[in-house]
């Protein structure tokens, strides 16, 4: 890398032949520092990490050869903001002292960090598919459910599990090779539009409404359940079918259904797990949020196995629920077994004294909920000043305003999400609890803690 040209540098530090720093000066990029603090001390306590050992070998190389080579250190400014600089240090003969000019190194630093970040990305994504795959073919072999795979443009299928080649086969006695079958071949006219127009919904929105078709040898009636999922370069439909039983024939009469049957078709999901989080059972709509065909597949299993977020796990959930009875509105993420992530609120509540110590959780999915419009409007509202700046000041003293409104928008939200607990605060932002106290303290928010982040963070008292 070629060193600092004839561009003006960032920071320019005039020091004896000691490297006390006696005189510093900033270009505007950096113009809001006050690095008066810095005059009288030592150029190497001025900068982090390594680069102390960096500072005294271009001191030792200046006085010597009286320039030195470009190397590279960490910058820290008095007010905790940190940048990545490069500089060379000269030696002045006139006055024996010492001359050291960097340059910044942010936006270098920033595309290094974009391509780690997406190489980072890509390995995930290609093990995020061979866990997929692995799932999914596991999947397809061990559920009872009639499970397809369909070309999302011809419909025909790709893929069939076994309950699906004895449903769809045209013998009881042997299973048929269903590869490129036209699932709608076999229904009635009726039926045929009311699956192309759900496959076209699914097509939109990811996911549509289960409907009713008569599938197989006898007709039997089977609820269709459809969902879009990406294969390679193309997207394919995963059916799921599911007998509709005897008692479902029609309008079920309410006095005929007892709670369970309530619960097991609530839209919202259901799950109750015990003191380890460990599930005892769960409804239909908590199955298809974390993507599962059956039961089988999710009683027995920790529920941490598809629910969890930074700063919202399960055990700060249980123990909330023990120490105040229910949580509310405890906002976390369940990970489906296909991959998908969806947003969800929970509301538990535990067992009475007395009872086997379980927790019952209702599951709502939150995912599409429209943003807080509020919360919106004040960001574009601290935003408006700086607007009417223009014509009166620089763009870069605009842009640098501007980021500094919306970084203290974001970190303040950021503290209400995880309810002031700062830990899941900074987990959210990407940022170390350092970090992230630099900024509170830059922004006046230090007063955003809750006295008990645990409380805030998991739920409230009824």
């Amino acid at each position: 890398m070629s060193g600092p040209s004839s561009a003006q540098p960032d920071v320019t530090l005039l020091m004896d032949a000691d490297g006390v720093i006696q005189k510093a000066t900033v270009s505007k990029q950096v113009a809001r520092e006050n690095i008066e603090s810095w005059v009288g001390r030592r150029w190497e306590e001025t900068v982090g990490g390594v680069g102390s050992d960096k500072i005294r070998r271009m001191i030792q190389d200046a006085k010597a050869t009286g320039v030195s080579s470009f190397r590279q250190v960490t910058q820290l400014f008095p007010s905790g903001f940190e940048m990545p600089m490069e500089y060379t240090t000269v030696r002045l003969a006139a006055k024996g002292g010492l001359m050291a000019v960097g340059k910044s190194l942010r936006a270098v630093a920033e595309l290094q960090s974009r391509l780690i970040s997406t190489q980072q990305k890509m390995e995930r994504d290609y093990w995020k598919l061979r866990d997929f795959e692995t799932r999914y073919k596991h999947l397809l072999e061990v559920s009872d459910e009639p499970v397809l795979v369909l070309n999302s443009t011809t419909l025909r299928i790709i893929d069939a599990n076994p309950a699906a080649q004895r449903l769809l086969s045209n013998s009881e006695k042997r299973k048929d090779d269903l590869t490129n079958r036209d699932i709608t071949a076999d229904l009635s006219a009726q039926e045929r539009n009311a699956f192309n127009n759900l496959l076209r919904v699914v097509r939109e929105n990811g996911k549509a409404p289960a409907i009713v078709l008569h599938l197989g040898r006898t007709g039997k009636r089977w609820v269709t359940r459809t969902s879009l999922m990406k294969a390679d370069q193309s997207y394919q439909i995963l059916v799921r079918l599911t007998p509709v039983g005897g008692a479902l024939q029609g309008t079920p009469a309410i006095a005929s259904q007892s709670v369970d049957d309530f619960i097991e078709h609530l839209p919202d999901g259901f799950v109750v797990i015990d003191q380890d989080a460990v599930i005892k059972s769960s409804n239909i709509a908590f199955r298809e949020l974390v993507e599962a065909t059956s039961k089988a597949q999710v009683v027995g299993q920790r529920l941490s196995r598809w629910m969890w977020r930074p700063g919202a796990d399960i055990p700060l959930l249980i123990s909330n629920v023990r120490r105040h009875d229910a949580v509310r509105l405890y906002s976390t993420t369940i990970h489906g077994e296909m991959g998908t992530e969806t947003d969800v609120e929970i509301s538990a509540v535990g067992s009475p004294p007395g009872k086997s110590e379980s927790i019952a959780l209702l599951v709502r999915d939150v995912s599409r909920r429209m943003s807080n419009i509020e919360d919106n409007n004040r960001l574009l509202s601290a935003i408006g000043p700086i607007s009417e700046q223009i014509g009166r000041t620089s763009l870069r003293n605009l842009v640098d305003d501007t980021t500094s409104v919306v970084e203290r928008h974001y970190v303040k939200a950021a503290l209400d999400l995880a309810g002031g607990n700062r830990t899941a605060a900074a987990e959210l932002l990407g940022l170390s609890r350092q970090s992230l106290y630099t900024k509170l303290k830059r922004y006046h928010l230090e007063g955003e803690k809750g006295p008990d982040d645990e409380t805030r963070a998991g739920g409230r008292k009824r």
